[in-house]
């Protein structure tokens, strides 16, 4: 006869934070089903597992505000770049710029021009609408939890196209009711990125209309601001003026201080979100821990090359004439914020003929394929139909620990996944809780914890997670607190953390001492 447990799991003896900033205290955590069942002295309870977390921290799951999985999540469904480091819940559909909804003519199209920064797996895109999308991610059977905005450019491209003007009433109208039917499916907000086209098309009124859509709706504005360099504090001021006219929260993606002449006024940036929340506009940001950022290549070049979509592009960079142009206004960006070729590295592209040059910046690049720098850009975005990622060394390491302690901050990997990737998309997370809480003492454990949990699952409506709580979902992580850091670099970046001991999604034992154990435990997570 079987006798029957009171839990799935008791995790005894851990040093529990539970993620709301508090200390930590003793306890035991049991697990049943789904659903944290007890936090308490357990000693007299059994279980099916006891697991001895003595010297370990137990806490929330962590939640990367900014995920680049849209696509890859199909073709890799146990999600272990991010499940080893402690990452339970990811958000899709970011920087206006992801794959729902889409019509089927413009499919081809946006593919190729998404390719460089979500991969291009083979996938068959079978969904139109928003609803459509979210019920083939849960056909994929996810190990990690899956939260999604809606990409402004997809609701741009569904009613204009690639055409760079402002819309007209009646299309204005179109979008916002896009965008309403792709809330109520579940959709936790709205997303722009306002360098990647045809985001960059809309002004400040055209922003505000959606925001008032959302705020109808009890959702969340997130932006990859206009410029992170020489403009940096009039974009951001853009978005606070967005925020004023619409009532919407504004969440700010990745910010950052970028180029070398504004180093130092991390500062003077986040005064001004201080001082817009002072006047009670919600502004929050997320970020990742490190002083290079990493996008699709063709970013680098100016936006008019953009404009009209990539065939237009591919056809434009051909051109003898036009290369001389993208020369000379990337010579002139260049001076102004000190990024120069070797600060610029090629970290994926899409056929084995280009392969070696995945690792090299653009001096490398432009010396091994023997050509000017600008003519071996283009023809590698020509040669690989546009798929090409890039990680850009951009910001100071003192911005990033000013920026890291703000309390109106979450946590992110922004992490490409293809070719080789930058380091945050494997590292991320116990990197801030290494590097930065244990061993440079930047942040406070409790706090730190905060930032990647309920801070996080708070700005994105999630009601049962993000806490360690009776009656809250068992995303929970156990790591050791002396030994957890990150071990991805920029030259080896497909390296798995140390000190993450434990991993559960949704109550199913995922990781355990370094190791993947499971998978396809994640939800689908509509946002009410």
């Amino acid at each position: 006869m079987t006798t029957k447990r009171e839990f799935d799991f008791i995790l005894r003896n851990g040093r529990v934070y539970d993620g709301a900033g508090n200390p930590w205290r003793n306890a035991d955590v049991g697990l049943k089903g789904k659903r944290i069942s007890r936090i308490g002295p357990l000693s007299a309870s059994s279980a099916n597992r006891v697991i001895d977390c003595t010297g370990l921290v137990v806490c929330p799951g962590f939640i990367d505000m900014h995920s680049h999985s849209d696509l890859m999540i199909f073709s890799e469904p146990e999600a272990s770049a991010k499940v080893m480091q402690g990452v339970t819940t990811e958000v899709l559909g970011q920087d206006g710029q992801s794959v729902a909804p889409i019509k089927d003519k413009d499919k081809s199209n946006w593919r190729r021009h998404l390719s460089g920064l979500l991969g291009d797996p083979e996938v068959e895109w079978t969904w139109n609408a928003f609803d459509e999308y979210l019920s083939a991610l849960e056909k994929a059977r996810p190990t990690t939890n899956l939260v999604s905005l809606v990409p402004h450019g997809s609701l741009r491209l569904w009613v204009m196209g690639m055409e760079n003007r402002k819309p007209t009433d009646g299309e204005m109208k179109k979008m916002a009711r896009l965008l309403r039917e792709s809330l109520e499916a579940g959709a936790a907000g709205m997303s722009t990125g306002l360098i990647y086209p045809p985001c960059p098309y809309a002004d400040v009124n055209e922003l505000a209309e959606f925001c008032k859509v959302l705020r109808k709706h009890g959702k969340f504005f997130v932006v990859h601001i206009r410029s992170e360099d020489a403009e940096l504090m009039e974009s951001l001021d853009e978005m606070v003026e967005v925020a004023r006219l619409s009532g919407a929260p504004v969440h700010i993606s990745h910010l950052k201080v970028a180029g070398k002449p504004q180093y130092g006024r991390a500062g003077e940036l986040l005064e001004r979100i201080d001082a817009a929340r002072a006047e009670g506009l919600e502004i929050t940001f997320d970020q990742h821990p490190y002083t290079a950022g990493s996008t699709m290549l063709f970013a680098l070049l100016p936006q008019w090359l953009q404009e009209g979509g990539s065939d237009k592009m591919l056809e434009r960079l051909t051109s003898a004439e036009i290369r001389q142009q993208i020369m000379e206004e990337m010579a002139s960006r260049t001076s102004t914020s000190g990024i120069g070729l070797t600060d610029i590295i090629v970290s994926s592209v899409k056929s084995e003929k280009n392969k070696y040059l995945e690792g090299k910046n653009l001096f490398e690049v432009a010396e091994a394929m023997d050509r000017p720098f600008v003519d071996a850009v283009c023809d590698l975005l020509v040669e690989e139909d546009l798929n090409v990622s890039m990680i850009i060394f951009l910001s100071d390491e003192a911005d990033v620990k000013t920026i890291l302690k703000h309390p109106a901050g979450t946590i992110c990997t922004d992490g490409l996944l293809g070719g080789k990737p930058h380091p945050r998309a494997y590292g991320t997370f116990p990197r801030v809780l290494g590097r930065y809480c244990r061993d440079e003492n930047v942040l406070d454990l409790a706090e730190a914890i905060r930032k990647i949990t309920s801070a996080g699952a708070q700005r994105l409506g999630l009601a049962d997670r993000g806490l360690l709580k009776e009656g809250f979902c068992a995303d929970v992580v156990a790591f050791n607190p002396k030994t957890i850091i990150d071990t991805s670099t920029y030259e080896n970046p497909r390296l798995f953390p140390t000190g993450i001991e434990h991993v559960f999604i949704n109550g199913k034992h995922v990781a355990s001492s370094g190791k993947q154990i499971g998978a396809k435990t994640g939800k689908i997570l509509r946002i009410p």
